[in-house]
């Protein structure tokens, strides 16, 4: 696959760190333009209390009205297992289309069976308004992005490329924090070496923007890094390190790891576009499958 590189074009990028899930959305905005996207946005939940708000997102709503943005693409670079999407309620204030990559239906189907949808939940991806497959291209205003198959974490992972910019969710995290799980049903670790490879064969000067930092020994936390960092300095796939090397670590390691404190939630809400399940009432309502993951 040759993807449609171009290092010419070089958006601006706004972080918003949610420090309930160490998430970060990205407000990507075409320099030419009002156009702009959201990438992995976050609705809050207080999972104990069964309470969902929408600080994030009224904070994201405020920041594209105040600076006069259109929104045109609300992107999700996987089904997340660690926060809810908040992508139908900000698309209900301000439009916008709903894109992920077009394996959301492999984990429709698995995760359909974890928590027993039945067959009123569509498996086709159909909550989505974009289904993206390796090297789509799609338009922010003026500028061309595409999207780059990245299996391993999930089988629904992309990694968006605007520019200069690419939006790797949970493909990488800083060098210093490695790469993400893959035990998760679908996962594998012999996957994310081989579309880490991908991500590192992008010019050495792209930015990298993480879905995740957790600040590991303590440092402040951080999002943004480069292709030729990481490809030094990455302590899972940097300075060489072989894919043998990699899947050893990557198993092992994953094998110590509890599961997400939001999976159960997350995995419901996300692989519906963010839309929260009702009962046969209508009301919201989440399942909690026993001994399922």
């Amino acid at each position: 696959m040759t993807y449609p590189v171009d290092m010419t074009i070089k958006p601006e990028v706004q972080a918003f760190f949610d420090e309930a899930t160490n998430t970060i959305t990205y407000l990507v905005k075409d320099p030419a333009s009002n156009s702009c996207a959201l990438i992995d946005t976050v609705m809050d939940i207080d999972y104990a209390a069964g309470r969902i708000t929408f600080d994030h997102a009224d904070e994201l709503i405020h920041q594209i009205k105040s600076q006069g943005l259109k929104l045109e693409w609300i992107i999700e670079t996987h089904v997340h297992a660690d926060h809810l999407s908040a992508a139908p309620y900000i698309q209900q204030k301000l439009g916008g289309k709903i894109g992920v990559g077009s394996k959301i239906t492999i984990v429709q189907e698995t995760f359909g069976k974890v928590f027993n949808e039945g067959t009123e939940f569509e498996r086709d991806g159909s909550q989505f308004d974009a289904l993206f497959e390796d090297g789509d291209t799609y338009m922010i205003g003026h500028m061309q992005a595409f999207a780059m198959y990245t299996p391993g974490h999930t089988p629904a992972c992309m990694v968006h490329v605007v520019g200069d910019a690419a939006f790797v969710g949970d493909t990488l995290f800083m060098p210093d924090g490695g790469s993400a799980r893959c035990d998760f049903p679908g996962g594998s670790a012999e996957e994310l070496y081989d579309s880490i490879q991908k991500v590192l064969a992008l010019p050495d000067e792209t930015r990298l923007f993480m879905c995740h930092d957790y600040g590991p020994g303590g440092r402040t936390i951080a999002w943004e890094t480069t292709v030729a960092e990481q490809k030094a300095e990455n302590i899972h796939v940097g300075a060489g390190k072989t894919k043998e090397d990699f899947v050893k670590f990557r198993t092992e390691r994953d094998a110590q790891l509890a599961m997400p404190k939001l999976i159960i939630p997350s995995l419901q809400v996300n692989m519906r576009a963010g839309e929260v399940p009702t009962d046969k009432d209508g009301n919201p309502m989440l399942k909690v499958p026993v001994n399922g993951l």
